[in-house]
């Protein structure tokens, strides 16, 4: 996750990110889940993980994933 990703994640209901090899994906994920667990509580809500291409993916809060829960999807 960029610098600028993580300054805006306090605020932001959904973070956009791009890796370019898998450990980085795989920490930068776990990063960015960890980052929303905060503001997914004060909106009671759970985390989507969603793969948009290789390497690409959005981690948001998701009012249809129940909360204390993080959901993968692949979009379409």
């Amino acid at each position: 996750m960029t610098a600028a990703a993580a300054n805006e994640a306090s605020e932001a209901r959904s973070l956009d990110l791009q890796f370019a090899t898998a450990e980085e994906m795989r920490e930068g994920l776990d990063n960015a889940v960890a980052t929303l667990i905060e503001p997914a509580k004060d909106a009671a809500c759970g985390i989507l993980v969603t793969r948009l291409r290789p390497g690409r993916f959005t981690v948001a809060l998701d009012e249809s994933v129940p909360f204390g829960e993080t959901y993968e999807a692949i979009a379409a």
